[in-house]
């Protein structure tokens, strides 16, 4: 299907209805001067009250902001997002459900709003309360700057150690209405989705039902964020929201309406920008790989199959040193769990191909040692079994992420 949409500026407030605003509160360190502190959080306010969905981590230890957004969700309507950076309130006892509670009271509070409309999330270090005084005064402040330019503000706010701000927006038509959807999201490092230490706030003016609006939101985290992986750890605090405030005045979406298709792709679109450019923000990364699995008994074979290959320390090891070591791919696929017969395996570097039947083609080592120079190939392995099909995005492992990530 041909895109029925073009790419906008504005991120999260270009969509009709939405405002936000970053603000430094003093979670992270000031810098020299007031104009260098960064920005630690973020306010994000729909003007009328939203159908609200949401997925979050899979991780068993979920941080105090995720628990109270969970039950917050159940109702299907919200009205706000407050994120922090800097401090991920996870593990952090009563007292961190407490803090995400009064984070979420307040910003009801001053938006006239009930609490469970409102959302909440954190990111930064685990185990450390957060100082709730600046917190609270950070949330006071957001609010007064709250405006439809502050999307870029709030993109700010959410990084950690991203050295690149990640947002987007697209317009598309239903029934003739203009429709926006914008997007914010921040990761590069404990990226290993279902989901990872990841954020990603989408909103939209489309009208579209609660249960419409979850589905969407599950596919379209289906074939994005559950596809990448910076290092293979699954944070405590991943959160995606989506909030649909109905502003474009379209007849509201079902999954039987014709337009439906149109609002899935073009949510499938931002997701996977997102998703995409926290792999390519990934910490210390050099090199951005696509692990291309074909012809798997199954769509659940050539997930597992690619999984494994963009998880191995062993292959993101010698793609960050040039090396064509295709025998590490072809173990990853082996131990995957997936079905494999080891004399069909067929093997590419972007459009070299170097195994065939399980077997090496005797390409040159230095056509396939060009493929890895570059910052962005794709590895593809055919199975040969049936027609079962799953792209994973992954990176490279690099000395310099050890050294990032060893603490003090």
């Amino acid at each position: 299907m041909k895109a029925k949409y073009k790419t906008i500026p504005g991120g999260i407030t270009a969509a009709k209805g939405f405002r936000a605003a970053g603000v430094h509160c003093g979670i992270k360190p000031a810098g020299k001067t007031g104009k260098d502190s960064p920005l630690d959080l973020a306010l994000i306010v729909s003007m009328m009250p939203a159908h609200a969905a949401a997925v979050f981590t899979s991780n068993q230890v979920k941080a105090a902001p995720v628990r109270v957004s969970q039950k917050h969700i159940a109702k299907g309507r919200a009205q706000a997002i407050v994120a922090n950076s800097g401090n991920a309130n996870a593990c952090t006892g009563e007292k961190g459900m407490k803090d995400a509670l009064d984070m979420a009271r307040l910003t009801a509070e001053l938006l006239a709003v009930a609490p469970h409309e409102v959302l909440v999330a954190s990111t930064g270090r685990i185990g450390v309360n957060l100082p709730m005084e600046n917190v609270l005064a950070g949330i006071r402040a957001a609010e007064q700057l709250l405006s439809d330019e502050g999307g870029a503000n709030a993109a700010r706010a959410i990084m950690t150690t991203d050295k690149n701000v990640k947002e987007i927006a697209v317009t598309l038509k239903i029934n003739d209405r203009e429709v926006r959807i914008g997007a914010i999201a921040k990761g590069a490092g404990m990226i290993n989705p279902s989901l990872a230490t990841m954020f990603c706030f989408i909103t939209t003016d489309a009208t579209v039902s609660t249960n419409c609006l979850d589905k969407a939101l599950r596919a379209a985290t289906d074939q994005s964020f559950n596809r990448i992986s910076v290092d293979n750890d699954t944070s405590t605090n991943d959160t995606v929201i989506i909030l649909a405030n109905g502003m474009a005045g379209n007849v509201p979406l079902t999954l039987e309406h014709p337009d439906y298709p149109k609002f899935q792709e073009a949510l499938n679109f931002v997701m996977l920008k997102m998703a995409q450019a926290i792999v390519r923000d990934g910490e210390c990364v050099t090199k951005f790989i696509n692990v291309e699995i074909v012809g798997a008994a199954s769509d659940a074979d050539a997930r597992m199959a690619a999984k494994a290959v963009a998880n191995s320390m062993l292959t993101k090891s010698a793609w960050f040193g040039g090396d064509p070591n295709w025998g590490r791919v072809l173990c990853a696929v082996g131990y995957s769990g997936a079905q494999v017969d080891p004399d069909k395996l067929d093997l590419y570097y972007d459009k070299v191909h170097a195994v065939t039947g399980g077997a090496p083609t005797g390409v040159p080592l230095r056509r396939m040692k060009k493929v890895l120079a570059q910052p962005e190939f794709t590895v593809s392995v055919d199975l040969n079994l049936g027609d079962g099909m799953f792209t994973a995005y992954t990176t490279d492992l690099t000395e310099a992420y050890v050294e990032f990530n060893k603490g003090e």
